[in-house]
């Protein structure tokens, strides 16, 4: 349970350079604390049940846990190799962790996190998503302009194609016939039939598109367009595959977050030392809170759904 200090609502946003967490109350919109991580945490996730945020500490080679609810340390899990980026699969079996600078996909058993595989995955492997039937993990290569499979079943890489340059983002769509990657070099979301490895379409969004979070939905994703001169997410709608509406979001926005209402979308500003918090109803920026420096992840838990 909650102590009597927690507010009602509590939003954690990770800061990548100062290697804190900032404690926000989200019925207010203040920052009412401020945690020390560790060194280089670059993104954070829920574990599966939503007892826990989990803080991907690169550079110190572990996973820090939080209670969502009052900001407070849970565990740490050392031993953890450079995770960049993290994800568990969908049934829970499996956490996999990208180590960017050193160009690898770690498979871990999410049971236990112990080590099962270890993936070379040329060049810096950036973001992941995994299919409905948990067979494949789906890797964006930033710098060799590619996404990569590998089967979870073999624990090995499957195929590897080319995408456009910089990719960032990927989700998979509702329907598991999709893939959505958001490519930053070029500012479009490519749509690419994973199981044919081909490229059906490429939705333009704006300037650096970088991530994707879903509406809640099952229809509607969000694609943070992480522009260094200014901002802005597009809404991407997976029936027709265009973008349908777009917000004005300064700072360059990076993750995101939507409240289970569906009335406000959270989002990092990931240049601009804020988290911005759009009105959907009004589409205009509501607030703008000041957190730390380089905010990369959001989260709360009166989320909308994952889907």
């Amino acid at each position: 349970a909650a102590s009597s200090a927690a507010p009602a609502g509590l939003a954690i946003a990770l800061n990548s350079a100062d290697g804190t967490i900032s404690l926000i109350d989200t019925e207010t919109y203040k920052v009412i604390g401020k945690t020390v991580a560790c060194k280089e945490p670059h993104h954070l996730m829920p574990s599966p049940d939503d007892k826990s945020v989990i803080v991907a500490c690169s550079a110190s080679n572990q996973l820090v846990f939080f209670d969502p609810l009052t900001g407070k340390e849970q565990k740490r899990i050392r031993n953890i190799s450079d995770p960049y980026q993290i994800g568990f699969s969908p049934d829970g079996k499996w956490f996999v962790s990208n180590s960017l600078r050193l160009d690898r996909v770690d498979l871990y058993d999410a049971a236990d996190f112990r080590l099962k595989a270890r993936l070379h995955a040329p060049r810096t492997p950036s973001h992941m998503a995994f299919d409905t039937g948990n067979e494949y993990v789906f890797i964006t290569l930033q710098d060799s302009n590619e996404v990569m499979a590998i089967n979870l079943k073999t624990q090995k890489k499957e195929w590897v194609m080319p995408v456009g340059p910089t990719p960032a983002g990927i989700v998979m769509t509702p329907d598991n016939r999709y893939l959505l990657v958001a490519i930053m070099g070029e500012g479009y979301v490519e749509v690419i039939d994973w199981k044919t490895q081909k490229t059906v379409r490429k939705v333009p969004t704006d300037t650096a598109a970088h991530n994707l979070h879903p509406r809640g939905d099952g229809r509607h994703y969000f694609v943070s367009n992480r522009s260094v001169s200014g901002g802005s997410i597009s809404m991407l709608d997976t029936q027709t595959m265009t973008v349908v509406e777009k917000y004005d979001v300064p700072g360059g926005p990076d993750d995101m977050e939507v409240r289970a209402d569906g009335k406000e979308l959270w989002a990092t500003a990931r240049f601009g030392r804020r988290v911005q918090v759009v009105d959907l109803t009004t589409k205009a920026l509501k607030t703008s809170i000041p957190v730390g420096s380089s905010p990369h992840g959001v989260f709360f838990l009166n989320h909308a759904p994952r889907k």
